[in-house]
């Protein structure tokens, strides 16, 4: 999407949402999820998977918080921040109750993601929260819901519940606050034209990661992003 000189703040989000949405159908369930090659696809191994994705979401709202000077943005973010710790720990004793020892896994042991590393590369408030609280989050209710659908296939009630009745609806809390905020700070050609190029990188990267685990480990439905 390119930025118009005549689109309000309104016209831009609702735009950029409606490209988003378009970009995200994507990454919904279909034919095209099926695994390439043969993958130990289980409820505990997917979980361990988002470890990860919450760990990566922790850091990068905390770096962006320190360094912003918006207060509005900070105290998102401190929200935020503090809502993916807690569901990492939520997980972790997710796992240990379907006798996994969360402590035998290294969220990090293949480093930071793709998309970690291009978030932390953004500088601008308008990037950030275009890419992270609007375009992230938005990612990661689908690939929750995503999940959500796998474990009550599994017969996993209790996972499911976990995801759908705290995980997903922070996540949605996220992605409005990344509305609001971009109606503040989208108001230029210029922001918008940043906040539209910083959404669609991230997509493509997440597009990217699900396509990599796929071809890789057959792995599919994982939460989170």
């Amino acid at each position: 999407m390119i930025a118009d000189v005549s689109m309000t703040a309104e016209e831009f989000v609702r735009r950029l949402d409606a490209d988003n949405q378009a970009l995200l159908a994507r990454l919904a369930p279909d034919d095209t999820l099926k695994p390439e090659v043969e993958g130990d696809l289980t409820v505990a191994n997917l979980l361990k998977v988002a470890l990860k994705n919450e760990l990566e979401a922790t850091e990068i709202a905390a770096r962006w918080l320190v360094t912003t000077d918006d207060l509005d943005v900070k105290l998102a973010l401190a929200r935020q921040v503090g809502d993916e710790a807690k569901h990492y720990r939520l997980i972790a004793e997710r796992l240990r109750a379907l006798g996994v020892d969360p402590a035998t896994v290294d969220p990090l042991a293949r480093g930071w993601s793709p998309l970690f590393r291009y978030l932390d590369t953004l500088r601008t408030t308008v990037e950030r929260v275009a890419a992270g609280q609007f375009t992230r989050e938005a990612i990661a209710i689908v690939k929750n819901r995503q999940f959500i659908e796998f474990c009550e296939r599994a017969g996993d009630r209790e996972t499911a519940a976990l995801y759908r009745d705290i995980v997903e609806p922070d996540e949605r809390h996220h992605h409005e606050l990344g509305r609001r905020l971009l109606l503040r700070l989208a108001t230029t050609p210029e922001a918008q034209a940043a906040a539209a190029r910083a959404a669609r990188r991230t997509l493509e990267l997440a597009e990217e990661l699900q396509r990599v685990a796929l071809a890789t480990a057959g792995i599919h439905h994982a939460p989170g992003c």
